[in-house]
Formats: C-alpha cells, structure tokens, sequence
C-alpha cells in the first residue's frame, strides 16, 4: 500500500510498504477514505518530539470502512462498518479508561517501557506518532491497523460526508475539551492564542458552551477572518499589543479563560524577545518548546481564573513566572483529548446541524502530494489551514 512515511527531519515521502495485517483478536483493518495532516504532524516533521524511526507512518487523523476483524472485535465491529478512528488507542477495561480519561489509558501503549523512563508514567497509544506513545503505523495511509479496535473507533452513519466527521477524530473533539476544561460561565471572557484548526474548534465550542465574549489571537489574515466567522473578536499581534488589547476588552480585569492551542512552536519575532531567546535556546539544545504563549496568558489572565493547555509541548520550557501563577491562584489544565468522553454528543451536534466542522478545510488532496502539503502547511502558503488527503 502507499503510505506517507518519516525518514528524518523535514523528510516526509509517499513509498509503498507492507499492508497491514491482523495481529491480535481484537484488531481490525480500515481502508482509509480520508485523513489529515495536523498541526502536531508538524512536530514530527521538524524532530521537536524525540523518539521517532525513518519508516515510521505518519497520521493520527482518519476515517475510512471496516474490511477484516479480529475474532474478539466482531461483537462491535462488522465488514463495511463506517468508522472514524481516534487517535489515541484504548483498551475500554483499564481503570483510566474506565473513568473516562482514555489518553492515559494503562494498556494500548506496547513501549510503556520507554515511556515510563521519560514520563514517569506511559500514557495511551497514539497513532502515527512517537515510539513514546507505542511507534504504532499512522492512518496517512491507504490502510490501518487498529488495535483494541473494539474500543478504539467512532461508528459514523453513512449520508453524512467524511468531511463533516472525520475531525471527530482529533481537532473537533481537541478544541471542545479545551473549552470544556476552563468551566466557561455566562459571563466569561475566553482568550483563545491560535486560529489553526484546534484554535477554530476552540472557538466554536466555547461560543457553544455560552461563553459572553470569544477573544481569539493570531497574526494570519486568513485564519483571523475564519475566526470572525466564528464569532470571534479577533487581535492581530503584528498590529497591536495583546495585552493592552485583551484589558480593553475586559475593563481591565483580564479575560476570565485562556486557552492555549499553539503549544511548543510559538511564533518567533523580533517584537516578542522571549521567544528569540527561547529559538537561541532550541538551537543551542538548552529547549526543547517555545513557552512564549504560556507566559503570556500567565500575564494576562483573570487572578482565579483558569489556563486550558491543549497544545502539544514536548519537552522542556524555560523562564514560566511560576510567582505570578500561584499568587494569582490560576488553574492550569491540560491533557491529550479524552476523544471517546466527549464523540457520541459531538456526532449528535453534527447531525442536528449545530455545527459542520468542514468549514476548517482548505485543501483536498491525493496522498500521493501529501508531502508536498506538509511544506504547504507548514509555511501558511496558499491561505492553507487544514489540508485533508484521499488515499
């Protein structure tokens, strides 16, 4: 099969490797019909995240029909299922995800080894990411093994598009966790720093959840007017201060939520100091993550008010102003999304039209100019803001 795979730093190609096979009872293979590249993917493509091999398949994004399970999955799954898969891997039985906290599920990750030496405690499995998360193949691929199948998949209707519910696999359910965490009131400001497809989601979710006003932080025209779109105020940092901004805005009192959906590779600019010292620092290996959005929200925040963190950070960040974060009494939360709390209510929404989270596509594409999409994506040409592939 063909299947975008990792050689090395910035080095993603279309090559033909093995097809996928059952491996345990509980598997299943999908052919994938539609898949994604992700703001995270870019991680892999610069090597900010350790642990990846050349040949590893990429993709974490993905959806596609049930061709072949396994003996012990086929009392929830059957050939010709339509299904989107999360990209974490659960197991369904562990004590984690038993409570609903299915990315730090203690079963679906076959490296826990390696992960526990970094992490302390391994988390979930992860598709087409880290060999810390398991090295299991990725779904930029014309096929898919996946594990623990009978948990792990989104039962999708057919008549609905997969460009309406492939994102229940990652970014959809990623920007509603998000706005879940900060226990948005009635009367709450939420800051949102990034308009990339997380941030969008963020966006639309928190206007969902009843949030009085939606700020949302960025400096691309493209994803600054998608954000308008969603009912966002929108601040442009080339042109105006934040800070002052979001006081403006807020009578001065700072908004009471503040989401992260940015993460390790925050914007360098000479106009933003910390993060030319934390760009030195990545390259001298000091760093390993771009902390200049954290900082930031630190700052501004409401005092009792709470930081949501759905960004990917890899490693270590410098310079955090842990004086102002505990005398301002804020509440950090952060996490991988828990996909499988938060689809079966998302799926509904979508089916009764609440939301389409197509809106977020830009770019369709064949696998084959996949690689070619992640150079695309990754220098913003082309207004691109999310790029989907057909296999």
């Amino acid at each position: 099969m063909r299947a975008l795979v990792w050689h090395g730093k910035e080095d993603i190609r279309c090559d033909t490797v093995t097809d996928p096979e059952i491996e345990q009872p509980r598997d299943a293979i999908v052919k994938v019909t539609s898949c994604a590249i992700c703001g995270s993917d870019l991680h892999l493509f610069h090597n900010f995240i350790p642990a990846m091999l050349p040949g590893d398949v990429m993709g974490h994004e993905m959806m596609g029909e049930v061709v072949e399970v396994g003996p012990e999955a086929k009392g929830k799954l059957k050939k010709g299922d339509r299904v989107v898969v999360p990209f974490t891997i659960i197991c369904g039985e562990c004590d984690q995800c038993k409570r609903g906290n299915f990315s730090v599920c203690q079963r679906s990750n076959r490296k826990k080894d390696l992960a526990d030496k970094v992490f302390g405690h391994a988390t979930a499995g992860l598709f087409g990411y880290t060999h810390l998360t398991g090295g299991y193949p990725g779904g930029q691929a014309e096929y898919l093994r996946v594990p623990f199948a009978d948990a792990t998949h989104i039962k999708v209707p057919d008549g609905i598009p997969d460009e309406k519910v492939l994102f229940l696999g990652d970014i959809f359910p990623t920007g509603w966790q998000a706005a879940v965490q900060c226990d948005i009131q009635p009367t709450d400001t939420v800051a949102i720093w990034g308009c990339g497809p997380v941030g969008q989601m963020a966006i639309r979710s928190a206007m969902l959840l009843g949030a009085k006003q939606v700020i949302a932080i960025d400096h691309l025209p493209e994803r600054l007017e998608m954000a308008e779109a969603g009912g966002a105020i929108t601040i442009n940092f080339d042109e105006e201060s934040v800070v002052e901004r979001l006081n403006e805005l807020t009578g001065g009192e700072g908004p009471e939520k503040c989401i992260d959906a940015i993460g390790m590779e925050a914007h360098v600019s000479p106009s933003m100091p910390d993060t030319v010292y934390d760009r030195a620092k990545q390259m001298l290996g000091a760093e390993s993550d771009r902390p200049h959005v954290l900082r930031e929200m630190i700052y501004v925040c409401r005092p009792a008010g709470v930081i949501s963190i759905p960004g990917v950070y890899g490693g270590l960040v410098d310079k955090i102003p842990m004086g102002q974060l505990m005398n301002k009494g804020l509440t950090i939360r952060t996490g991988q999304t828990h996909v499988n709390r938060w689809t079966d209510d998302l799926l509904r929404r979508i089916e009764e039209g609440q939301i389409d989270p197509s809106f977020v596509i830009t770019h369709t594409v064949s696998l084959e100019d996949g690689p070619e999409m992640y150079k695309v994506f990754r220098d913003k040409q082309d207004s691109c803001i999310k790029v989907v592939l057909k296999p």
